[in-house]
C-alpha cells in the first residue's frame, strides 16, 4: 500500500518572549532554551521536526550579523517542506525583511513569536506556533518569501510592522494581512483548509553579500530640526536613512546638508504607512531633496530601508545603482 512521504519541518529558535520565563530572582523576563517549544505544537504528529537554535537572544540584541547567520542556516537546509523561525517581536519585522531580501529557498519560511510569556495564562506562543507551522507546510505558501504569522494573520515581510507595544495583536502594516489562518473544530476537514491568501505571490529580488561591511544609521526628523546629529552620523556612516515628515519632507536647514553629502541619503517617512512622494518644491520639500541627491525609499519604513541600503552598500553598489533599486522597487 502506498504511504506518502513524511513531511519535515525545521523549527529555528532565536529567543524572545516566546521562549522567556520570569527570572526566579526577580530580574525580569529572560530567554530560556527554546527546544521546549517543539512539543507544544498540536496537530503535527505526522511531521518530522528538526530543531535548531543558532542563538538565544532578546530581540533588541539581534543584529544584522545574526540575521545573516540565520540566513546561512536556512539556506543550508535540505529536504525540508517548511521552516518556522521563533523570534522576539521588537525586531522581528527587520529579520523577516532581511530574509526576504537575501533568502532564496524552495520551501516556505514563517516567522512568529509571542507578546506574552510562558508563565501567563494568556500565553499566545502555542497558538502562534501552530499557525506558523501549518502555514509553513501549506502548499499555497510557496513562492511568497518569508511570512510573519501572528494572531491568525499572515503578513508580507516588506510591509509588516509592530503596531502596538503590548497588545496580543501587535502586528499590522498597510495595506494589512495578505492571508488568514483560522483553526476549525471540524476534525473531518482537510488539514490546512482554514488557510486563505488574499493575493498571489510577487516577484522578488535577492541580494546576498558575503559579509555586511557597510554601516548605516537612521536619523529621525521633527519640527524645528536644524540638523543636530547629522554631521556626526555622516562622519561615521557609509550611508544615512532619514525618517522624514509626511511624504518625505524636511526642515529647510537639512537641504544644504544633504546636498553636500557624498554618501547615499535615503528618505523614508516617520508616518505609520505610505510612500515617499517627492512633490513639494519648497526648501526641504521632497522634490528639492531629490534634486539635492536624496533617494526616496518608496513604501519602506526607515529601519527596513536601512537594511536594504546596508546590503546594497556591502555589495559595492554606487549611488546610481542604489537609486535604481529603491525607485524601481527591486525588493
Amino acid at each position: 500500500m502506498f504511504s506518502p512521504a513524511r513531511r519535515r519541518l525545521a523549527l529555528v529558535h532565536t529567543g524572545g518572549t516566546i521562549a522567556s520565563r520570569p527570572d526566579p530572582r526577580g530580574a525580569g523576563l529572560t530567554p530560556q532554551q527554546a527546544p521546549m517549544l517543539d512539543g507544544m505544537i498540536p496537530g503535527l504528529e505526522d511531521v518530522e521536526l528538526l530543531s535548531f537554535q543558532p542563538f538565544n537572544l532578546p530581540s533588541p540584541h539581534v543584529t544584522p550579523r545574526h540575521m545573516l547567520e540565520l540566513q546561512t542556516l536556512l539556506g543550508g537546509l535540505e529536504d525540508v517542506d517548511g521552516a518556522v523561525v521563533t523570534h522576539g517581536t521588537d525586531t522581528l519585522e527587520e529579520t523577516a525583511f532581511f530574509l526576504h531580501l537575501t533568502l532564496n529557498v524552495p520551501y516556505p519560511v514563517v516567522l512568529t513569536g509571542s507578546m506574552r510569556h510562558t508563565g501567563e495564562l494568556s500565553w499566545d506562543g502555542p497558538g502562534n506556533l501552530r499557525d506558523a507551522a501549518q502555514t509553513a507546510l501549506h502548499p499555497a505558501s510557496k513562492g511568497r518569501g518569508p511570512l510573519v504569522a501572528f494572531g491568525g494573520d499572515l503578513f508580507d515581510a516588506r510591509t509588516v510592522t509592530k503596531v502596538h507595544s503590548s497588545a496580543v495583536d501587535a502586528f499590522g502594516g498597510y495595506p494589512g494581512p495578505i492571508g488568514r489562518i483560522d483553526q476549525v473544530a471540524d476534525q473531518q476537514m482537510e488539514a490546512g483548509a482554514a488557510l486563505r491568501y488574499f493575493a498571489g505571490p510577487q516577484e522578488r529580488h535577492f541580494y546576498t553579500p558575503q559579509r555586511l561591511s557597510a554601516h548605516v544609521e537612521v536619523l529621525y526628523a521633527y519640527a524645528g530640526w536644524q540638523g543636530e546629529g547629522y554631521a556626526e552620523a555622516q562622519a561615521r556612516s557609509d550611508g544615512l536613512v532619514i525618517a522624514a515628515l509626511g511624504t518625505g519632507n524636511l526642515p529647510a536647514e537639512l537641504l544644504p546638508l544633504i546636498a553636500a553629502t557624498r554618501q547615499p541619503v535615503v528618505i523614508a517617512t516617520r508616518t505609520h504607512a505610505g510612500p515617499i512622494l517627492p512633490v513639494y518644491g519648497y526648501a526641504g520639500g521632497g522634490a528639492t531633496l531629490r534634486r539635492a541627491g536624496a533617494i526616496p525609499a518608496s513604501f519602506l519604513n526607515a529601519h527596513k530601508a536601512r537594511l536594504l541600503l546596508m546590503l546594497l552598500l556591502s555589495l559595492g553598489m554606487h549611488q546610481g545603482e542604489i537609486r535604481a533599486v529603491f525607485e524601481e522597487g527591486r525588493f
